[in-house]
């Protein structure tokens, strides 16, 4: 290689590799951990120290080392100028504008009012007020199974509806008329258990306990003892039978009906004073019978067996044995009823001796007892007037 050939580094090429070094050097310390050459450690910063004032240039500091005139003043701050409400882009109208259309229509478990306004194949959308319609499924639309929704709903019907579900993304809720009338099924049948009210039942089911039906769009259930043919409850699946509710519980969804009280609920509706009426002897006692009028029994006090003396109540009935007798008191609250037989004797006494003929002519003997017992209330009831009078008057 000849001397010419070889090139002179200028100026720029030094500086570039001294450059080149420092970047290399910074980068190995870097990884290190230590500090760059040529830079002071930083100090330590004492917490507790008291905070230093604040740099003061070379301009404001006086040759013997006091500070200006400026000194203690705080520093210029640019004007501020507060904003009216008319400056405001989003004023309390807007906002309240703005709440309303956000809306969601309903809360969950609210009962709200709603028009139909298209069909799906599987539910119904309902304008309820909201930003967004209400979805009700078809299994919601009521009891048992709709098949037809559009036929059932309508476009244009109103209708009330309870909000079931929270709403969605798109501000959507789920709304049920089958809840709806589920909540006003129990509060029917609750009405009724207080009332002790008869109400047709369809039975639906069957097990080894008693049977299943459905009142008012609810399922109850009916024990084997409560029923009037228990022995054969399997066939009464598809009947329809009246009963009363022994039992209402809306929290828990349970449903107790009886129809055996039902029974005697009816057969005290149907008797009034002055029937005559025919059972058979099912209890003996000192002071009476009692005789079984189906569903419901009576009771023949020894006074009113016969109007003349009886020496044993064993001589005048007996068990299982058929009396006819007319019904002298009628007491639903209490569940009591009254029977006489001895204002069918022509004579006192009659029915010990000649039984079988008093029996045989109860029909055409209870028309002239009747009398007989009409007149006897009529005189009790004018006892009883002038003493209510002098009470009131009291």
């Amino acid at each position: 290689m000849k001397a010419k050939d070889v090139k002179r580094p200028t100026d720029r090429d030094v500086g570039l590799s001294i450059l080149k070094i420092n970047k290399s050097e910074a980068r190995q310390r870097t990884k290190d951990g230590s500090p760059p050459t040529g830079s002071p450690p930083a100090p330590a910063v004492n917490l507790d120290a008291p905070l230093d004032p604040a740099p003061v240039s070379r301009a404001q500091r006086q040759p013997d080392g006091r500070y200006g005139a400026d000194q203690g003043r705080e520093p210029d701050l640019p004007s501020y100028t507060p904003r009216s409400v008319d400056d405001v882009d989003f004023d309390e109208e807007a906002f309240q504008s703005a709440l309303a259309g956000s809306a969601s229509g309903g809360a969950k478990g609210e009962e709200v009012c709603g028009t139909v306004i298209s069909h799906e194949s599987d539910g119904v959308y309902v304008d309820i007020g909201g930003k967004a319609p209400g979805w009700l499924p078809r299994q919601e639309c009521g009891f048992g199974v709709v098949t037809d929704v559009a036929a059932q709903f309508p476009q244009g019907k109103q209708l009330k509806v309870l909000v079931t579900g929270e709403q969605n993304a798109e501000g959507m809720v789920t709304v049920s008329c089958r809840a709806l009338m589920v909540r006003d099924s129990w509060t029917t049948v609750t009405r009724l258990a207080q009332e002790t009210a008869v109400v047709q039942a369809v039975i639906s089911g069957f097990n080894r306990g008693g049977c299943t039906c459905t009142v008012e769009g609810l399922r109850g259930f009916i024990p084997r003892s409560q029923l009037v043919d228990g022995d054969n409850h399997s066939a009464l699946v598809g009947k329809t039978l009246g009963v009363t509710v022994l039992e209402a519980n809306p929290k828990t969804s349970k449903l107790v009906l009886s129809e055996k009280q039902a029974s005697r609920t009816q057969r005290f509706a149907e008797l009034n004073v002055g029937d005559l009426v025919t059972g058979q002897v099912s209890g003996l006692k000192r002071f009476g019978y009692f005789v079984d009028l189906g569903p419901i029994s009576g009771l023949l006090h020894q006074r009113c067996i016969s109007a003349g003396h009886i020496r044993d109540l064993r001589e005048v009935f007996t068990m299982g044995e058929t009396v006819s007798a007319l019904v002298t008191d009628v007491d639903a609250v209490r569940g009591r009823i009254a029977l006489n037989t001895a204002l069918l004797e022509n004579l006192p006494g009659e029915i010990l001796v000649a039984k079988a003929e008093v029996m045989g002519q109860a029909e055409q003997r209870a028309e002239r007892a009747r009398a007989a017992l009409f007149q006897e209330h009529q005189q009790k009831q004018e006892l009883q007037a002038p003493l209510s009078g002098d009470d009131s008057s009291a």
